[in-house]
């Protein structure tokens, strides 16, 4: 009985502990992920500045968003215009460099650290760093131009919407191709070599090894890679505000970037409720998103 009690008090003491490590974690998702969403369901269906008491206006948000707001959608265009282009370049970039890497050459550690270096520099610096770049004024992008004699004048590459999202894709691509070379590099290294060599036994090389064995095998990981990579786009927020900061017009706003200004960068006084549904709205977006590709990807998520 007293070895029973004492084995009993032990795992006590292990669960106390356990539940102790936990609490940092609980609390800070309680207070930072499961609060907010709750405000935001709530304040959906009010009208709300910020002061005074809220007023209940139903779904009259939802209905301003769907029939009032042209500029909202076209931010959601935007999202999903930004995120496609980017991820045309720079997943097959990342792919390809992976690919190269992944083989045996003299100085591969140190490409491989270049190639990653550009991800552990802020979003914010990478946005500063390619706004001077393409300054309309004593931008480096418009004299190498005219050195080079393509151009006579300065161009205001930021006053064109295409030219905006085309700069913000190649920052972005800049900023990440690294990591999804990262990503593809783990999984090119977990295929069995013996694969490789039956394979060259039986007269295959190069490219028939790379679409027969190389990509099928990097199913699972090209799936998770695709899907982080394009809901992340989607949800690009800060390199927008920094870089463009939706210039011209608010042309070049994704949906993040609009809702952001609407919280926080709003002129008159701010609608928080309004912008709430906007957030729902968003979220019902990448929901449904993550569900279609899941589906879709399922019969490339298990190889093995």
């Amino acid at each position: 009985m007293e070895k029973e009690r004492r084995l009993t008090r032990r795992n006590g003491k292990t669960v106390g502990q356990c539940y102790l490590m936990l609490a940092p974690s609980l609390i800070g998702l309680c207070l930072f992920v499961i609060y907010p969403i709750l405000w935001t369901l709530r304040f959906c269906l009010f009208r709300y500045g910020g002061y005074g008491e809220p007023i209940f206006v139903g779904l009259n948000n939802f209905v301003r968003a769907f029939t009032k707001t042209p500029r909202f959608w076209e931010s959601v265009a935007n999202s999903f215009t930004f995120a496609f282009c980017k991820l045309a370049v720079e997943l097959p970039l990342a792919l390809f460099l992976a690919v190269l890497i992944n083989r045996k050459f003299k100085g591969r550690d140190f490409f491989r650290t270049i190639y990653f270096l550009p991800t552990m520099i802020s979003t914010a610096i990478v946005g500063v760093v390619f706004y001077f770049l393409f300054a309309a004024h004593n931008g480096v992008i418009n004299g190498y131009l005219k050195v080079l004699g393509l151009i006579s004048k300065d161009i205001d590459w930021f006053s064109d919407k295409n030219n905006g999202i085309l700069i913000m894709c190649i920052a972005s691509i800049w900023q990440n191709f690294g990591l999804n070379m990262i990503f593809f590099l783990s999984g090119l290294q977990s295929i069995p070599q013996e694969i490789y060599e039956s394979s060259t036994i039986d007269g295959a090389t190069g490219w028939k090894q790379f679409w027969s064995i190389t990509f099928p095998m990097l199913g699972p990981v090209l799936v998770i890679v695709v899907m982080n990579a394009f809901l992340g786009s989607l949800k690009v927020t800060d390199l927008v505000l920094v870089l463009t900061n939706g210039a011209p017009g608010g042309h070049t706003d994704t949906m993040m970037s609009y809702i952001y200004k609407l919280f926080f960068q709003s002129k008159s006084q701010p609608d928080y409720g309004f912008g709430s549904a906007l957030v729902l709205i968003c979220a019902i977006i990448l929901g449904i998103i993550t569900v279609l590709y899941l589906k879709l990807s399922k019969k490339y998520q298990n190889i093995y």
